[in-house]
C-alpha cells in the first residue's frame, strides 16, 4: 500500500503554505497527496444543522483554496481531498496512522501570540506515531533552494542543508534515516549537530568522558558521532555529510544551525506523560523558533 502525504488544511495562511510544501514533498517522494480539513477547528461553535451546513461549506471552500494552491505550484502532484470530524488533535493523530508523514502550518513566534504554536499542532506532535513537519505561513519554494549567485531567490538552485540534530545519548535510527532520505531526495547536504556541555564532577559516572579539557572532550564527541554516522555514510553514499559538534547548550545550538537550513530533522521520544502533551526541550525550542519546516520524528 502506497501511504500519501497528509497535509492538515483550514484556511489559513500558515495551512496553504503546509498544503503546498506537502504537495512539494509528495513529489520528490512520488507519493499522492491528501488534504485533510476538520470540521471541529473551532469547536466553540453553536450546536444545530445550521452549524454543521456552516462548517461543511468552510471545509469545501478551505479544500477549494487548498488545492488550487496546490496544483499551481505542483501540476503533477496527484491530489485529493477529505472532510472529517473533529475534534482535530485525534482527527489528525488518526490520518496520520495512515499517512507517510503529515504536515502542518505553525505560528511558531509571531506577533503577540507569544509561544503559542498552536494547542492542535502540539497535541498532534506530541502523540503521533508518524513524522510531522510543521511549516510557517510565507514559505515558498524558494526558501528551500539556494539563493542565485546576484542573491536572488530562485528555484533553479540547489537545495538548502537539511540539519539534523541528534542526541549521542539517544541515537535513534528512525530519526537518522529521515534525515538522509530527506537530504537524498533533495541531493543536498546534510548537516549533524550534536551539542555538548562540560560535564561537572557531581554528574559524571561509570563511562562518561573524563574531565579533561575542552578541546579533548570535543574531539572524544566528534569521534562518538563519527562513528555513529559511518554506517549511514555507507549507506547514503551519494550524500554530502559534515559533523558538527558545538560546545553549547543543545536548543542554542540546534535553532542557531537551522539558520539558512531548508529543513531541520528532530527527534521526539514517545512516552506517556501523566499531564497532557509535552515535547522535550530541543524539540520545543526547534518547533517554536526555527523558521524553517520542522520534521518531528517519533521513536520509541
Amino acid at each position: 500500500m502506497v501511504l500519501p502525504v497528509i497535509a492538515g488544511v483550514d484556511g489559513s495562511a500558515e495551512s496553504l503554505a503546509a498544503a503546498e510544501w506537502a504537495a512539494r514533498e509528495a513529489v520528490r517522494r512520488e507519493r499522492p497527496l491528501r488534504l485533510v480539513h476538520v470540521w471541529n477547528w473551532h469547536p466553540r461553535q453553536e450546536d444545530g444543522e445550521l452549524a454543521n451546513a456552516a462548517q461543511r461549506h468552510l471545509a469545501r471552500r478551505s479544500l477549494r483554496q487548498a488545492e488550487e494552491r496546490v496544483r499551481d505550484a505542483c501540476p503533477g502532484v496527484r491530489v485529493y481531498d477529505e472532510q472529517v470530524e473533529g475534534p482535530a488533535t485525534p482527527a489528525l493523530l488518526d490520518a496520520a496512522e495512515r499517512a507517510e508523514l503529515l504536515v502542518l502550518g505553525s505560528r511558531g513566534l509571531s506577533g503577540f501570540t507569544g509561544f503559542l504554536v498552536g494547542s492542535v499542532a502540539l497535541g498532534v506532535v506530541a502523540k503521533a506515531a508518524r513524522p510531522v513537519v510543521l511549516v510557517r505561513a510565507g514559505e515558498e519554494a524558494e526558501d528551500e533552494h539556494l539563493p542565485a549567485d546576484d542573491g536572488s531567490a530562485s528555484t533553479r538552485t540547489g537545495y538548502r542543508d537539511v540539519v539534523l540534530g541528534l542526541d549521542l545519548g539517544d541515537a535513534c535510527d528512525e530519526v537518522i534515516e529521515f534525515a538522509f532520505e530527506a537530504a537524498q531526495s533533495r541531493r543536498a547536504r546534510l548537516r549533524v549537530v550534536h551539542a555538548w556541555q562540560p560535564p561537572s564532577a557531581i554528574s559524571l559516572g561509570p563511562g562518561d568522558i573524563a574531565l579533561v579539557d575542552d578541546p579533548r572532550r570535543g574531539e572524544e564527541w566528534q569521534g562518538f558521532l563519527s562513528a555513529v554516522l559511518q554506517v549511514w555514510r555507507d549507506k547514503y553514499a551519494d550524500v554530502e555529510v559534515v559533523e558538527c559538534v558545538p560546545k553549547d547548550k543543545p536548543s542554542t545550538a540546534l535553532v542557531r544551525a537551522a539558520s539558512g537550513a531548508g529543513l531541520l530533522v528532530v527527534g521526539h521520544r514517545l512516552t506517556e506523560r501523566p499531564v497532557g502533551p509535552r515535547t522535550g526541550p530541543v524539540t520545543h525550542a526547534a518547533i517554536h523558533h526555527v523558521g524553517c519546516p520542522v520534521a518531528v520524528v517519533p521513536h520509541g
